[in-house]
């Protein structure tokens, strides 16, 4: 019991804290879970080395449902966020601007407001801020727990996704506008 202790309280860190650190993320909960490394800024995994993302949905903040279905045969970001995170403030309203310049060219963004007190907290950010992309509530960061072989519970984090519904990029931290769309330019030019 008392060696499952650290690793608990490890885990519960990285799920309700803000990530500012780059490298690797490796936590082993009774061989369950397992976090790997994150991609370089900018780099793309191989092709043939991508895995399948998880299907996943739930309630968009604002109302409504959504399913990752809704993303298929386009690239997506796929950003774990929060209002309350420092990194993630700066973060998203960057995504804005980003995604206003792809979004006619195959690319979805979808938030994912992880870890929030109130759902209205979150709604005030998005509003304030113009985010124009959907974010899911998602206060028990469940969809983070379906990407359980990627760092998605370090806030924040971005999963790109290529076409095929394959993780093609991996950030934990903040990613900056220029590393983003260099991974966006090279999944676009694959045709």
């Amino acid at each position: 019991m008392r060696r499952l202790f650290p690793a608990a309280l490890a885990a519960f860190a990285l799920l309700t804290g803000c990530a500012t650190g780059e490298g690797q993320v490796d936590v082993t909960n009774g061989g369950e879970f397992r976090f790997v490394e994150g991609t370089p800024d900018g780099e793309v995994i191989p092709d043939g080395e991508r895995a399948a993302a998880p299907d996943f949905g739930g309630t968009l903040l604002g109302g409504g449902d959504w399913t990752s279905a809704e993303l298929d045969g386009q690239i997506a970001v796929l950003n774990f966020w929060g209002s309350w995170c420092a990194p993630c403030r700066v973060e998203t309203p960057q995504f804005q601007e980003v995604f206003a310049e792809v979004r006619d060219e195959g690319v979805a963004f979808v938030g994912l407001n992880v870890k929030e007190a109130d759902e209205q907290f979150g709604q005030a950010f998005v509003d304030s801020e113009g985010i124009e992309f959907p974010s899911l509530y998602d206060p028990a960061g469940e969809v983070a727990l379906a990407f359980r072989d990627y760092p998605a519970n370090a806030i924040p984090s971005t999963i790109v996704l290529d076409r095929e519904g394959r993780v093609a990029a991996v950030y934990t931290g903040e990613v900056s506008q220029d590393d983003l769309r260099a991974v966006l330019d090279r999944l676009l030019g694959e045709g």
